[in-house]
């Protein structure tokens, strides 16, 4: 039997807003792979990889693919004595919302996208067409 209509909808209205401060041992990471049986390999703003694990609530409820950003939790699995290096406390559900927030690391910032992204340089311009006929003729 599936889950309840109004259990899902408080799952997904719970990711859109990010809480106002984090508490310790928390952290945002990104979403590299998934590792099968509800286990992700995630990336934390230091470059360094974690493996950690998607609770119950958040299960065939909503789904993650990688470039995504979760909220982890790396103290609630300190005790324990295996390969988790967290457990998965939120999903940032709108993004844009939660890049406001003041505890959001600076690794993590938005890449401007786009033709008009370039600063001006001409370091990189893509593949060049050869030059006309006009143009050796002038040079010539």
């Amino acid at each position: 039997m599936p889950k309840p209509k109004r259990n899902i909808n408080a799952t997904a209205e719970e990711t859109l807003y990010p809480p106002s401060t984090l508490e310790p041992g928390q952290q945002i990471a990104r979403v590299k792979q998934a590792a099968g049986k509800n286990l992700y390999h995630l990336e934390l703003p230091d470059t360094s990889s974690l493996l950690a694990e998607l609770p119950s609530k958040f299960r065939s409820t909503i789904w993650m693919k990688r470039g995504s950003y979760v909220l982890v939790d790396t103290s609630a699995m300190a005790d324990r004595d295996n390969k988790l290096g967290g457990e998965i406390v939120n999903l940032v559900g709108d993004e844009k919302a939660w890049r406001k927030a003041k505890w959001w690391p600076v690794e993590f910032v938005a890449k401007a996208k786009g033709w008009g992204s370039g600063s001006g340089s001409e370091e990189d311009e893509g593949p060049t067409m050869p030059p006309s006929e006009s143009e050796e003729e002038s040079e010539g």
